[in-house]
Parts: structure tokens; C-alpha cells; sequence
């Protein structure tokens, strides 16, 4: 009788910001801060590498695939979240929420294996320069990055849809800021082995991600240290610098949010890992690829100054 009276559910609240009650607007501001700077950003790498002739090479266009995946990835949640903020009714439909786990996740693993690939690409320029040009030829560099995305929404297609087909019938509260598999999961009238079974899914992608990436670097920087000049080496380094960093900044957060296994955190870190991962990772990521490139700036400066010939300034211009 009990399981009868109760009613299939149609949309979920989030209940990640629950100190945020009066004061919506003060997280709002730098919130829509970070976000228009995370889309303005990445979309100045990415048309700044199409319109520079000098960066059409595979490091460069796999940066700008990178940051075009980044606008998107964005998207999935913080406009939400920004609704969220101002709303009385932090409500997704079961719809909305199906999408948002979808492209969120997929634009993510989609990151994830262009990052595997960035690695590899790193790998085969230092370790294996005279062959560099004709291994990273510009029609694998196209397939691989395509291969990427193609690759990464394919993979979660089938979960989506299996989620989907599950019973809904009980509390609708997701304990966080914004629609996650595992939240969601624990939502569904069925069996827990299957949020158990999705922890350990997630946590072998992670793991065997960050190890092939690892490696790869690990024996970067091993070459590197056997380069007999002081300039090689530094010159080396800063062509992979970035990406280590970006890697570091990306799997730092991915690990603090997927590879918990059966802990638990406070309501207020579980949401402060969220935010650093889905808003603060992000953040950084046009700023280490522009500011530490002289070639990406220089890129950048000449592309604003052609959008607003007006603005003439030694930092790069901002249109107002």
C-alpha cells in the first residue's frame, strides 16, 4: 500500500545551495562573472588558432578543439545554476535533468579522451621530433579530434537511456547544484548495486585516463632532463607546461568528485568540490593557455584588435 501511494516523479529540486536562501544574488554576480569569462576565453583560443596561420599545428588545433568543447561544457550547468540562484523554485524537469547528466558527462569524457590525445601528441614531439610532421599528419590530428567527441558521446548514450527507464517514485531532492549520475541514481526506486556498479565504471575511466596520461608525461620530462642545454630544456618545457597543468587541474577536481567510492562529505564541501569542478577548473583554463603562450597572445591581441579596431592596448583588448 505504500509503495502505491506514492507518485511517479516529474521533476527534481536541487538542494546544494541551501544556505543561499536570501542572499542568491550575491553568489550570482561573480558566478556570471566567471561564466561569461569562461565563454569569451575559450572562444577567443578557438577562433584566434582558425584565423592565425602560424598556429595551424596539431598542438594549437587541439587547443582550440579543447576550448570549444570547454563553451559547451560550461553551458550544461552554470546557466542553471544561475537560474537557480534567483529562482524560488530550484526545480529541473526529468527531462531537463536526462540532458543536462547527458551532454554534461559526455562533453566532459569527450575533454578527457582530447586530453589522452594531447598527451600522446606532447609525447611524439620530444620524444620522436623527427618524425613528429609525418606521424601528426593534419588529416589524423582532424580524426582524432573529431574522433574525440564522436567518441565521447557515444560512450554514455547507452547509460542515459538505461537511467531513463528506471522508476522514479520517492523524494525528488538532489543533494547537489546540479543533475550528477550518482545523485540522480540514488533517486530511483531500484536495486543500490547500480549506484555501486556506476562508481566503479567512472572510477576505472579516471584511473586508466590518469595513468596513460601520467606516464606519457612522465617520460616527457625524462627526455627533457636529458637535453644537454639549459635553453633546450626550458624551451621543451614550455611547450607542455600548460598542458600538464591543465591536466593537473582537471583530474584534480575529477578525482575529489568521482573517486570517493562510498565516502561522504558535508553538504557544504560536497558542494565546494562541485563548484571547483565544474566552475573554477574551467576558469583557469583559458588564462594558462593564453597568458603562457607569447604565440596564443600574440594570436589573441591581433584577433580583438580586428573585432574592435579602436581599442588599441598593450594587454589584450576588451570590447565594451
Amino acid at each position: 500500500m505504500e509503495g502505491a501511494n506514492l507518485s511517479a516523479v516529474t521533476e527534481f529540486v536541487f538542494t546544494g545551495f541551501p544556505q543561499l536562501q536570501d542572499g542568491g544574488l550575491l553568489y550570482f554576480f561573480p558566478l556570471l562573472f566567471i561564466y561569461t569569462f569562461v565563454v569569451v576565453g575559450n572562444l577567443l583560443i578557438f577562433f584566434a588558432v582558425r584565423m592565425d596561420v602560424r598556429l595551424h599545428n596539431p598542438m594549437y588545433n587541439f587547443i582550440s578543439t579543447f576550448s570549444f568543447l570547454e563553451v559547451w561544457y560550461t553551458t550544461a550547468t552554470i546557466p542553471k545554476m544561475l537560474s537557480n540562484l534567483v529562482s524560488e523554485k530550484k526545480t529541473i524537469s526529468m527531462t531537463g535533468c536526462l540532458l543536462q547528466m547527458y551532454f554534461f558527462h559526455s562533453l566532459g569524457n569527450s575533454e578527457e579522451i582530447l586530453l589522452i590525445t594531447m598527451a600522446i601528441d606532447r609525447y611524439v614531439a620530444i620524444c620522436n621530433p623527427l618524425r613528429y610532421q609525418m606521424i601528426m599528419t593534419p588529416r589524423l590530428c582532424s580524426q582524432l579530434s573529431a574522433g574525440s567527441c564522436i567518441f565521447g558521446f557515444l560512450i554514455l548514450l547507452p547509460e542515459i537511456v538505461t537511467i531513463s527507464t528506471l522508476p522514479f517514485c520517492g523524494p525528488n531532492q538532489i543533494h547537489q547544484i546540479f543533475c550528477d549520475l550518482v545523485p540522480v541514481l540514488r533517486l530511483a526506486c531500484t536495486n543500490a548495486s547500480v549506484i555501486l556498479v556506476e562508481d566503479v565504471i567512472h572510477a576505472v575511466a579516471i584511473i586508466i585516463t590518469i595513468l596513460i596520461i601520467a606516464l606519457s608525461y612522465i617520460r616527457i620530462v625524462s627526455v627533457i632532463l636529458r637535453i644537454p642545454s639549459a635553453e633546450g630544456r626550458q624551451k621543451a618545457f614550455s611547450t607542455c607546461g600548460g598542458h600538464l597543468t591543465v591536466f593537473l587541474i582537471f583530474f584534480g577536481s575529477v578525482s575529489l568528485m568521482y573517486l570517493r567510492f562510498n565516502a561522504t562529505y558535508p553538504p557544504a564541501l560536497d558542494t565546494a568540490i562541485a563548484l571547483m569542478f565544474t566552475v573554477l577548473a574551467p576558469f583557469f583554463h583559458p588564462i594558462i593557455y593564453s597568458l603562457r603562450n607569447k604565440d596564443m597572445k600574440n594570436a589573441i591581441r591581433k584577433l580583438t584588435v580586428q573585432i574592435c579596431p579602436s581599442v588599441m592596448l598593450p594587454l589584450v583588448p576588451i570590447c565594451q
